[in-house]
């Protein structure tokens, strides 16, 4: 049997990855293009967070309290993401573009940034012939603020023009698209630096992290080139006054259901994400597993969670709300996150390994639902996609990073007590680690509580797809 032509193209249409996902305003080629920057975004996610964390407190004997505060910077920059988005919806050029100046200079301070990150982290360590003895703290704290300003605008401004060229139909695909491309991203960098700094060298730090200062501009140049459209604009229109930041904002709380879903990613960001920093000392220390064992929880969560994205974007295209889903995705990480703690009495590693996967689907699943939830957050004119983008970043960084150190704590705050003698005869070493998981759960079930009156609000038998109601879109993800 010969295979006619347009047989061909449907083959392709149906087995290609992502091609539902474009449309006649994005096509396939340019949507694939655009996803590079968040490549460079997880690269730089992995080297801040990952690699460059290890190398600073092992190689090069910084204490790890001032690695954390390093560390920490780019997250306190993560609340300005809303003006970075606001200012990227009314920004004024003669050639009419709003996004791709952003998307340039957030990869400038991108590059910047891990240009003079190796030097200062050398400087920082000790290996300092002349100038003040604060210049290393200087000098990285710069560093890191320059990176983190850099991946807050790529992203920001990337994201926003995404949402811009995406139709309503094919929007929740394009976000899919591009959350997988920054896992992608991630995982490849994390591989690639881990390989090269296996035998540490001051010299190879310096050409690694400026390898990936260089990978980002030329990844960030091809993803923003002939992206958004040459439309110049008048003079009168350049000099008309900008919208302030005050009234979009307004603007967008004026909707009624945006501050309580800001709550709601808030809220369910923290309870998800206290146990990054435990979940391998809780395999280590309370199970007896190996690095290597231990290392392999990390691949248990992708799973889950790209499976529950995966689940999560064909519902919503099948008009399944996305409150109720993201309740789905509560109760599922309640479950998840009681695996956990039956792991330690029942010495289950197999229960253990099943409530990582199950916590990265919840979080997955409760992503993506709380995400197509905000693009259909009602706007009068002044509120953008960008300042809904940079607010719903916002919400959900700063969680993030706050969810962090709140576990940390609380764990190292518990076992102390507890090793003391302040809770009588309860001794046992899992204490702390319990502790912060049922925390976690009940933080769950608060969740569920504000997220309670928005499922009101959807009506029971609404059939329509998701991203067809509301004017003012979210093309965000999980950070």
């Amino acid at each position: 049997m010969i295979l006619r032509k347009k047989h061909i193209a449907q083959l392709g249409a149906a087995w290609m990855p992502f091609a539902d996902a474009a449309s006649d305003n994005l096509p396939l080629s340019q949507l694939m293009r655009l996803s590079l920057f968040q490549i460079s975004v997880g690269m730089a996610q992995v080297l801040l967070l990952g690699t460059l964390n290890r190398v600073m407190i092992v190689e090069l004997s910084i204490p790890a309290m001032l690695v954390a505060t390093m560390i920490a910077i780019p997250v306190l920059v993560a609340p300005f993401r809303a003006v970075l988005g606001h200012r990227s919806d009314t920004h004024r050029s003669a050639i009419g573009w709003k996004r791709i100046p952003y998307l340039w200079f957030g990869s400038l301070w991108q590059m910047g940034g891990l240009a003079v990150m190796p030097f200062a982290l050398i400087v920082l360590s000790g290996d300092q012939i002349r100038g003040p003895d604060w210049a290393g703290e200087v000098l990285a704290a710069l560093a890191f603020l320059m990176t983190g300003i850099g991946m807050h605008m790529t992203q920001t401004a990337g994201l926003a023009l995404a949402s811009d060229r995406a139709s309503d139909e094919t929007r929740p695909r394009v976000v899919a698209v591009l959350y997988i491309m920054y896992l992608l991203g991630m995982g490849v960098s994390a591989v690639i630096v881990g390989t090269l700094l296996r035998n540490y060298d001051p010299i190879l730090l310096v050409r690694v992290v400026q390898g990936c200062g260089a990978a980002t501009m030329v990844l960030n140049i091809i993803a923003l080139w002939k992206q958004e459209k040459v439309a110049p604009m008048t003079k009168a229109e350049r000099e008309e006054e900008r919208p302030r930041f005050r009234d979009a904002w307004a603007d967008l709380m004026s909707g009624g259901t945006a501050g309580r879903l800001l709550a709601v990613v808030v809220l369910g960001t923290l309870a998800f994400n206290m146990q990054d920093v435990l979940l391998e000392p809780y395999g280590g220390e309370i199970l007896g597993l190996s690095v290597g064992a231990t290392t392999l929880l990390t691949a248990a969560w992708s799973v889950g969670a790209l499976v529950g994205f995966l689940l999560a974007a064909r519902w919503l295209a099948k008009g399944m709300d996305p409150y109720r889903m993201a309740a789905r995705g509560i109760l599922a990480g309640i479950v998840a996150f009681s695996a956990v703690i039956f792991a330690a009495p029942l010495e289950s590693t197999f229960m253990f390994y099943a409530g990582a996967c199950g916590i990265g689907f919840g979080g997955g699943l409760f992503g993506i639902s709380t995400l197509t939830a905000a693009m259909t957050m009602p706007s009068r004119g002044r509120a953008g996609a960008g300042l809904a983008l940079g607010a719903w970043g916002a919400a959900q960084a700063t969680a993030a990073g706050a969810a962090i150190f709140v576990g940390g704590t609380v764990r190292d705050v518990v076992t102390h007590l507890g090793d003391s003698g302040q809770f009588g005869q309860l001794t046992d070493p899992a204490l702390g680690y319990s502790f912060v998981y049922h925390l976690e759960i009940g933080m769950l079930f608060a969740t569920l509580a504000v997220l309670g009156p928005l499922v009101r609000v959807a009506p029971l038998t609404s059939k329509q797809p998701v991203s067809d109601a509301g004017a003012l879109r979210l093309a965000e993800f999980p950070t």
